[in-house]
């Protein structure tokens, strides 16, 4: 039996600092907004073990791989579970912001308990998914959801971010570690609470009340992320951000003329992806 996963990626509508913690991380608020456009596996039964195939050389296939990890947490709770050959065909690239290994985490997850009926429930592959990273829990039910804690505790909301989203990738790798370093010095921890309740209620008049915190540090060290922005804003996106640490930034956009034209502009020098909200 062959399985097919799907893999989606997400973006940050919103993204603020709200303290830090005695573990040395911070709690945040933000908006995840699952998309229709993500990385491919392929799963099948082995007799023993994690085997990773992937369609490019710069996605490691050893432990290190959070397909690996997934397996491996899954198998500490479900000792009976067989083994399993992982095909990744990735396109979403590392340090994009959009979640890409999350992903393929909770999709390998998902699949390794349909294909061998180990009965796990969602509740219970969520945390499982906290042990590989902090952004796997929300891909377990992807859709819209409010992430507080450091992002894993998570409220769906039944309302998507409507629009067509632009994602602009550009050829820029950002360390998740620098950016959560860097942001240390940054934060005077504002409270953003009243924002994202007024949306969660939907007393809101425009997203333009939402920031991502990141982007205080991120543009100025790449001012053409900055520029990207801007651009996507002067082209009629109703909204445009960093996602998460970046380096993707998007446009939510409700003209399809306007979202064509702005994808034309970029796509000579940027990689482009056009994707709608699940």
């Amino acid at each position: 039996m062959r399985l097919n996963c799907i893999s989606n990626t997400k973006v940050n509508i919103g993204l603020a600092f709200l303290g830090q913690r005695e573990d040395g991380y911070h709690n945040i608020s933000t908006i995840f907004q699952e998309l229709n456009f993500g990385d491919s596996i392929h799963i099948e039964k082995i007799n023993l073990g994690c085997q990773i195939f992937t369609n490019v050389d710069w996605v490691p296939s050893d432990e290190s791989n959070t397909c690996f990890k997934a397996y491996k947490e899954l198998k500490k709770k479900f000792p009976n579970c067989g083994g399993v050959s992982i095909q990744l065909n990735k396109k979403v690239p590392i340090g994009s912001g959009l979640g890409g290994g999350s992903a393929n985490a909770a999709a390998v997850l998902k699949g390794i308990n349909k294909l061998y009926n180990l009965g796990a429930s969602i509740k219970q592959l969520e945390e499982i998914g906290f042990k590989i990273g902090a952004d796997v829990p929300f891909f377990i039910k992807g859709k819209t959801q409010h992430g507080e804690g450091i992002g894993n505790v998570l409220t769906p909301i039944s309302n998507t971010v409507k629009g067509s989203y632009l994602l602009i990738i550009p050829d820029i790798s950002i360390s998740t570690e620098w950016a959560y370093s860097s942001i240390k010095n940054q934060l005077n921890y504002e409270d953003n609470s009243a924002k994202f309740s007024s949306f969660l209620s939907g007393e809101y008049s425009s997203l333009k009340i939402f920031e991502n915190d990141f982007e205080r540090i991120v543009i100025p060290a790449y001012p053409e992320i900055g520029a990207i922005k801007k651009n996507l804003l002067k082209f009629g996106a109703r909204f445009a951000s960093l996602s998460g640490s970046g380096s993707t930034v998007y446009g939510i956009f409700d003209e399809e003329a306007s979202i064509k034209e702005a994808e034309l502009f970029f796509r000579h020098s940027h990689q482009t992806i056009l994707a709608m909200p699940t």
